[in-house]
């Protein structure tokens, strides 16, 4: 295949929306692992043929939430970790990277991971993977309702990653790469802490509810975009197979949205590569230079909130540094919590 010319100002996104191929049924790793390459294979495929469609400029394509494997129903830390989690080295990233070596590409997704310093726990990982077949940004989840986090290793984790590893953002020739995952749309200073570090676009792998209504994370999608003056490209799943839950509950509205705030394109339900467009990155940097009322970015003033921030404990930090960890951790953490602050009158 002809290589991509590369163009520093100008390029095609693609938020290809795709069927998630649970694997909560499988019976052991090795099935499961059969499953997530079959799901590797099939979305060669289409990665193809939407680059042939869309042309040949398009040089992002992001994937949606846990695409391979889908989510834990039950199982424990230590089962999910054995059947449905990547190695950082695994046979699955080695997988990926020949979709993006062949197609000259840079590849983004979400998958479980599993990391040698943190034995016993995995992590919600989204990465990109350049046209060489390299990782190069892997950001761990920091919010998350059931699985670890790195602030639930904190200390440790700082140890290992330091504060840049902890928001990591990809300076290449297609622009700041930096990633956010699911639900973290709705934390507006996880995008913030990225923005500060120089992100221009925010890849967003998600699986959620898509309606007619605007969702909060769709607003919080446009709110993201303008605040930081940054590109969203955010890849629903087209379903959810194979697993309990209804098909459908997590399914469309893979969009992208520009630095101004405004939809560039979206698609409705189903499998679909209809939200791709434009990624004018010279545009974007015009408005980041330009002064004024709009430009927010340069406006922030961060000192009038770090003591807020500093003096203020919410959900506690190092809660799963120690011994094997039970499911029920995370909704018994989160109930004390909700007591602590509700004693303190915060809510």
């Amino acid at each position: 295949m002809t290589a991509n010319t590369d163009n520093l100002e100008s390029f095609r996104a693609l938020a290809l929306q795709v069927t998630c191929h649970a694997v909560n049924q499988a019976s052991d790793r090795q099935t499961a692992r059969a499953l997530i390459l079959k799901s590797i294979n099939r979305l060669a495929s289409q990665i193809a043929a939407s680059i042939a469609f869309i042309g040949s400029d398009c040089r992002l394509i992001v994937l949606p939430e846990y695409f391979l494997t889908g989510f834990p129903l039950g199982e424990s830390l230590a089962v999910w970790a054995e059947k449905a989690c990547l190695e950082i080295d695994g046979a699955e990233y080695e997988a990926l990277s020949k979709i993006t070596q062949k197609h000259r590409i840079f590849l983004a997704g979400n998958a479980y991971e599993l990391d040698p310093n943190f034995p016993g726990l995995y992590f919600q990982t989204c990465f990109v993977i350049d046209p060489s077949g390299s990782v190069v940004l892997r950001y761990r989840r920091l919010n998350s309702m059931f699985a670890p986090t790195p602030h639930d290793v904190w200390d440790k984790y700082l140890d290992c990653y330091g504060l840049e590893g902890v928001f990591p953002v990809a300076k290449t020739v297609i622009g700041n790469l930096a990633a956010l995952a699911s639900e973290e749309i709705l934390y507006p200073e996880v995008a913030r802490c990225l923005a500060m570090r120089g992100a221009e676009i925010f890849l967003h792998s998600t699986s959620e509810v898509y309606g007619k209504t605007l969702t909060p994370k769709d607003a919080a999608k446009i709110t993201r975009a303008v605040e930081n003056q940054a590109y969203v490209v955010s890849a629903n799943t087209a379903g959810i197979i194979d697993s309990p839950i209804p098909q459908a509950s997590v399914d469309g509205g893979s969009k992208i949205i520009d630095h101004r705030g405004i939809v560039v394109a979206e698609t409705a339900t189903g499998e679909s590569m209809a939200a791709f467009a434009e990624i004018d990155l010279a545009a974007l940097r015009r408005d980041r230079h330009r002064p004024g009322l709009n430009n927010l970015l340069s406006r922030q003033r961060f000192e009038l909130y770090a003591q807020s921030y500093q003096q203020s404990h919410f959900y506690p930090p190092n809660t799963m540094l120690q011994g094997e960890i039970d499911r029920k951790h995370f909704i018994q953490t989160q109930q004390a919590t909700i007591e602590r602050l509700a004693k303190l009158g915060v809510i």
